[in-house]
C-alpha cells in the first residue's frame, strides 16, 4: 500500500508545483498601462479589477437623436467605448463606436489604416432621427499602438461631427443609364446582365449548412449593380466573405473610395462562416469596377 500512496503524493506535489508555477507566470504578465491608454486615447477610463479590463467611454453628447418621438441620451445606448485587456504579452481591444451615417466611412478608414479591425456595422434602433450606426471594432497588439489608433478614431469623430462627414451623392436615374458594360466585364472578369437600366454582376460562393452545400442561388454570393454613365455611375451590392477575408476586403473597398454601409451575417451555423458586407460607391464606372476587382482579388477562390 505504501507505493501507491507514495505515487499519489508525488502526483499531488507535481500538481501543486504546476499550479504555483502557473500563478508565477500569470503574475509575471505585464500589467496594462492605464495612464498610457488615457494619454493616447484622450479619454479618462475605468478599471474593472475583477476582469482586468480598462474601459474608456465617450458619450455622444453632441447628438440630438429622437427614436419614435423619444429623446435619446448617451446612457440609452449612445456612448462610444473601447475596452483594453492584457492577453499574455499583448493587449486586446474591443469596442463599439457610435456614428452618424456621414461619419461611418471616414472613421472606418482611420481605424483600418491604424491597425484596428472593423468587425460589424449595423443599426441598434428603428425610427431614430438622425439615423445612427454602430461600428464594432477589435484588435490585438501593443498597448501604445491600439490606444493610439483608438485615439485617432475618437478624434475623427470630433472632426466629422456636425455634418462634416462624407456623403457620396449623384443625381442618377436607371431609366437613363448609358454606361458601357464591356469595360466592366473586362475588369471584373465576368459577364453580367443589363435589365431596366441596371447592369448587375453576380459571383457565387459556397458553404455548408446541416451537411448540405449551399451556393449562389441560395444567396451565398457577391453582387454589384451599376447605374448611370461611364463618367458618373453608382454601384451598390453585397460581398460574401470568409471571416479571414473581411479586413482585406474592407481595406480594398475603402482604398478605392467605396463606402461600407453594413457588415453582418445572413445565416447561422454555416461552415465555413460567411460574413456579408453591403456597399455603395459613386464615380466613373471603370474606377468603381477597379475598386471592386481589388477587393475580389483579396479573396480565396
Amino acid at each position: 500500500m505504501k507505493r501507491p500512496l507514495i505515487a499519489l503524493a508525488g502526483t499531488v506535489w507535481i500538481l501543486i508545483v504546476m499550479v504555483v508555477g502557473w500563478g508565477i507566470v500569470r503574475a509575471a504578465d505585464p500589467a496594462l498601462d492605464t495612464a498610457k491608454i488615457e494619454q493616447l486615447t484622450g479619454v479618462k477610463g475605468e478599471l474593472n479589477t475583477q476582469e482586468g479590463v480598462f474601459k474608456v467611454s465617450v458619450p455622444r453628447t453632441d447628438l440630438a437623436v429622437t427614436t419614435a418621438g423619444v429623446k435619446m441620451t448617451p446612457p440609452m445606448g449612445f456612448t462610444s467605448w473601447a475596452a483594453f485587456q492584457q492577453a499574455g504579452t499583448q493587449t486586446m481591444v474591443m469596442g463599439d463606436i457610435v456614428l452618424l451615417e456621414d461619419q461611418v466611412n471616414p472613421v472606418m478608414s482611420v481605424a483600418l489604416t491604424n491597425g484596428i479591425e472593423v468587425t460589424a456595422l449595423h443599426n441598434h434602433f428603428f425610427w431614430d432621427s438622425p439615423k445612427v450606426m454602430f461600428m464594432h471594432i477589435g484588435g490585438m497588439g501593443s498597448t501604445e499602438a491600439l490606444a493610439g489608433a483608438v485615439g485617432k478614431v475618437f478624434a475623427t469623430i470630433k472632426e466629422t461631427s456636425g455634418g462634416k462627414g462624407s456623403v457620396p451623392h449623384a443625381e442618377l436615374d436607371p431609366a437613363k443609364t448609358s454606361l458601357d458594360p464591356k469595360p466592366l466585364e473586362e475588369i471584373l472578369g465576368t459577364k453580367g446582365q443589363m435589365a431596366n437600366g441596371v447592369y448587375k454582376v453576380t459571383i457565387g460562393r459556397t458553404t455548408t449548412m446541416d451537411g448540405h452545400e449551399v451556393g449562389n442561388t441560395m444567396g451565398v454570393n457577391t453582387w454589384a449593380a451599376f447605374v448611370g454613365s461611364d463618367d458618373t455611375a453608382a454601384v451598390d451590392g453585397d460581398f460574401a466573405m470568409l471571416e479571414s477575408e473581411l479586413q482585406p476586403v474592407l481595406k480594398a473597398l475603402r482604398g478605392a473610395g467605396i463606402n461600407i454601409v453594413a457588415i453582418h451575417q445572413h445565416m447561422a451555423m454555416e461552415a465555413p462562416r460567411v460574413i456579408f458586407l453591403h456597399y455603395w460607391g459613386v464615380g466613373p464606372t471603370r474606377a468603381l469596377a477597379t475598386g471592386l476587382k481589388a477587393a475580389l482579388a483579396t479573396q480565396s477562390k
